[in-house]
């Protein structure tokens, strides 16, 4: 932003990048560190997108945001909307956890609750957009400013590694607008002289319940196909279609890295797992404890290999949902 008066900021980005040795002990993966996305403002790592996508938004005219999401997303432009003090419109299935509904309205957003997933939220907000063109949409890449937020995540893990690159990265996957990010900013910081060519093997993934881009990924095709009957807990994976999957299997590919998709009974113990650990995280991350794991065991990761996992959310919304 050229003009001061819209960096709209609450504080995001900057978070840790832990290296909780019980959880090392229990994949077997010695160096394994989680960068903690939950310590956010309003709970994920949707807040650096959003802050960016309202900030450089509103400064090139707009006047209202709307979008579609599984939860966290709307969390995130409720709060940066409000202190850009503009109005924002957020439409999620009507099952989204009702902290997160909650949230919103205390930010002054105002709800609108879908049935179906994210796909049929979408067509709601589009809707909305098109009838009134103050409202900017700012959906998954239908603007550029959330990945360049989201890719704040490659320069911070390299950086917490006095600026080297990990051997592996962990991604839970949902629009896969982190990994489109990050793959940016590792190509920015050779680009700086920051590093050099080497690149970690990037890992998406997803639950068996909505795994269109594992699907992909394996077919060994360009673009996925929409998943049919998406069902899994972790709302953030629950997105049948990416609109940057064509992106997303790209960076996996060129990186070396494989998509993995996991059981529910194995997020839900991967997210224990992280609770043991001290990290109270969402069921996406507790996703990248499933996959490592299973990676782990197939020798895909190696003892020696410096590995990342990212929880991207907070476990808070999350804890009626829980067993």
């Amino acid at each position: 932003m050229e003009d001061a008066r819209f960096r709209f900021t609450l504080g995001e980005g900057g978070t840790p990048l832990l290296a909780p040795a019980r959880l090392r002990e229990a994949l077997g993966i010695p160096n394994l560190a989680v960068k903690e996305e939950g310590l956010n403002p309003t709970g994920s790592f949707k807040a650096r997108g959003l802050a960016m996508a309202v900030s450089a938004n509103a400064e090139r005219g707009a006047r209202g945001f709307a979008v579609p999401s599984a939860g966290n997303a709307a969390a995130a432009l409720a709060a940066y909307a409000a202190a850009a003090g503009l109005p924002a419109h957020v439409f999620m299935p009507r099952d989204v956890p009702p902290v997160i509904r909650e949230e919103c309205e205390a930010f002054g957003a105002r709800v609108t609750l879908v049935s179906g997933l994210i796909t049929d939220a979408a067509k709601e907000a589009q809707a909305l957009v098109a009838k009134d063109p103050s409202i900017f949409d700012v959906s998954t890449l239908k603007e550029p400013y959330r990945a360049e937020g989201k890719k704040t995540m490659g320069y911070e893990v390299v950086q917490d590694l006095g600026w080297t690159m990990p051997d592996v990265v962990v991604y839970p996957t949902g629009g896969g607008t982190g990994i489109v990010g990050m793959w940016k900013a590792f190509a920015e910081m050779e680009a700086l002289g920051l590093v050099g060519p080497e690149r970690p093997r990037l890992v998406t993934v997803q639950s068996e319940g909505c795994a269109p881009l594992v699907a992909a990924f394996e077919a060994g095709r360009e673009d996925a196909t929409p998943w049919e009957n998406a069902a899994t807990r972790a709302a953030g994976l629950r997105v049948p279609r990416a609109i940057g999957d064509f992106l997303v299997l790209r960076a996996l590919r060129a990186s070396g890295g494989t998509a993995v998709a996991v059981s529910e009974k194995a997020i839900a113990e991967g997210t224990r797992d992280l609770a043991r650990a001290g990290i109270y995280a969402a069921p996406e991350g507790g996703a990248t404890v499933a996959a490592a794991r299973l990676l782990a065991d197939r020798g895909w990761i190696r003892p020696s290999e410096r590995v990342v996992l990212f929880n991207t959310g907070s476990g808070f919304p999350y804890a009626a949902w829980r067993e």
